[in-house]
């Protein structure tokens, strides 16, 4: 059983809980606790969405300063693939994922927020990549994902200065994709993945694979991973009510099949 970070399904939405009090530090434990869950949110078929969420307080403060600052680099050659590896379990899951951000997404916490496809935050909520005050690099993602997200420049002046963003900011440079009331943050997130848990599943799953997988690729590639992708959706039975639907002028009740 986790301690730290659950596992809750209702209604074809998985809800990745981190509890681990008062930030959610994220120490080795938590690293490979969210690995569990990614892998189980992966893997199992009545999830069809995904929410990313820390708590009514704070989404994660960042990583476990106490646990790291005796480690050298021996130590933290291992540690930082394995976290690396954690963190990117949860951006690799097949499914829809929404990060409701709350109080404070800091260094570590930033960086799990990165690995959702969309980001909601509280109107209160703080981000940012601090680690540079610590004599330190991001290390679980953000030097990649942040500039994709938000640009080389923008993400340089953050990670070069450590300066934390409200929200206001955040939405205005990408980094969150709606801002809401501090009490919303969640149900707005579930909101956000309700018409994905009851969607084509497997249509959803390609999607995210062409975009992300894309993005990795020159255009020729890219428009031919799409292409393979876009084909095989013509194997679904999701693909067949979707279609007849349409020409019925009906609603579609996808299987996820």
């Amino acid at each position: 059983m986790s301690e730290f970070v659950r596992l809750e399904v209702t209604a074809g939405i998985g809800v990745i809980r981190l509890s681990r009090p008062p930030m959610n530090a994220l120490n080795t434990q938590v690293q490979e606790e969210l690995r569990a869950a990614a892998h189980e949110a992966s893997a199992r078929h009545e999830i069809r969405a995904v929410v990313l969420f820390g708590g009514e307080k704070v989404f994660a403060a960042g990583a476990d300063i106490k646990e790291m600052s005796d480690m050298d680099y021996v130590d933290m050659t291992a540690r930082a693939r394995d976290l690396s590896s954690a963190f990117d379990a949860v951006a690799r899951i097949p499914k829809p994922v929404v990060a409701a951000i709350t109080g404070y997404a800091l260094g570590g916490g930033c960086e799990l927020a990165l690995t959702a496809d969309l980001r909601v935050c509280a109107d209160d909520a703080k981000l940012g990549q601090p680690e540079i005050r610590l004599g330190i690099i991001p290390g679980a993602g953000g030097t990649q994902r942040l500039p994709r997200l938000v640009g080389p420049a923008k993400a340089k002046d953050l990670i070069f200065t450590g300066r934390m963003v409200d929200a206001q900011e955040a939405l205005a440079i990408g980094l969150v994709d709606r801002v809401v009331p501090a009490a919303d943050v969640f149900d707005t997130a579930v909101e956000m993945v309700k018409s994905y848990a009851t969607g084509p599943a497997q249509a959803l799953r390609a999607a995210k694979a062409a975009i992300d997988g894309g993005m990795e690729m020159d255009l020729a590639n890219g428009l031919n991973w799409e292409s393979q992708l876009f084909a095989g959706l013509f194997a679904t039975e999701d693909k067949n009510v979707g279609m007849k639907a349409f020409i019925a002028k009906d609603k579609p009740e996808f299987t996820g099949r």
